[in-house]
C-alpha cells in the first residue's frame, strides 16, 4: 500500500499490482490498518470485500495501562488523524513530526512545539515499521531535546535488517501488535481480526441463500 504513486519514472504502482492479484484469487479480504494515504478506502482498488481492523483502541489501551503521563508523537503530517485518535483514546496530547524524506534510509525530522511538554514521556507511535529510519531520527531529537528516552508503539513490525536493534538502541522499548510476529509483540489484535473474519463468513454464507 506505500507505493501508491509512482515517484520517480520506471516505478511501478504496486499497490494496484497487488490489490489486482489478490483480487483475483480471493473472495474477500480482512486487514489490520493498510497504509492508506493517497487512498481513502480498500474499494478504490480492490475488486472484492474488505474490511479493515483498527489497532488504534488497542494501542491506546496498551499505552493507558503502561506509560505514565504519555504524549503521542506521530512520524509525519499523514499520520495525525490516526495519531490523534490513539491520543483520544489514550487520554494524552499529541504532536506530530515534520518529515523531509530524501530516498528510502535519509529523513530530516523536526518536532514543532515539543520542548513545552518536556515533562511527559513520549510516545512514538506509527503503523509501519520498516526501515525504522522515521522512528530512529524522531527518538534522536527527543533524546537531545532533555526528554527521557521515547517508548515506541507500532501495528506492523516489519524492521528490516538491522532496523530493530538500532532503534532499540535508543528507545526506552519497542512495543507492537501481533499483527507481524515479531519478538517485540504485545499488543493482542488477533479478537478483532477474528470477530472480522466471523463478520467476513457469515456475510458470504447469508449471500448463498
Amino acid at each position: 500500500m506505500r507505493q501508491d504513486i509512482r515517484f520517480h519514472a520506471g516505478e511501478a504502482v504496486t499497490s494496484r499490482t497487488f490489490a489486482a492479484i489478490l483480487s483475483r484469487h480471493l473472495d474477500w479480504l480482512v486487514t489490520v490498518d493498510p497504509h492508506l494515504h493517497r487512498y481513502h478506502e480498500l474499494s478504490e482498488i480492490y475488486r472484492i470485500p474488505t474490511q479493515v481492523v483498527h489497532a488504534a483502541p488497542f494501542l491506546a489501551s496498551w499505552i493507558k495501562r503502561n506509560v505514565a503521563r504519555p504524549l503521542i508523537i506521530g512520524p509525519d503530517l499523514e499520520s495525525e488523524q490516526w495519531v490523534s485518535q490513539v491520543a483520544a483514546d489514550a487520554d494524552a496530547p499529541f504532536l506530530v513530526c515534520e518529515k523531509i524524506r530524501s530516498g528510502d534510509r535519509h529523513v530530516t525530522i523536526s518536532i514543532p512545539n515539543a520542548p513545552a511538554f518536556l515533562d511527559r514521556q513520549p510516545v512514538l507511535v506509527d503503523d509501519i515499521a520498516s526501515s525504522g529510519r522515521t522512528l530512529t531520527e524522531a527518538a534522536r531529537q527527543l533524546v537531545g531535546m532533555g526528554f527521557a528516552r521515547p517508548d515506541c508503539v507500532v501495528v506492523h513490525p516489519l524492521f528490516a535488517g538491522d532496523a530493530a536493534q538500532v532503534l532499540g538502541g535508543l528507545v526506552e522499548r519497542i512495543v507492537s501488535t501481533n499483527a507481524v510476529a515479531h519478538a517485540s509483540n504485545d499488543i493482542d489484535v488477533m479478537p478483532a481480526i477474528a470477530e472480522a473474519v466471523r463478520h467476513r463468513i457469515e456475510w458470504r454464507a447469508a449471500r448463498q441463500f
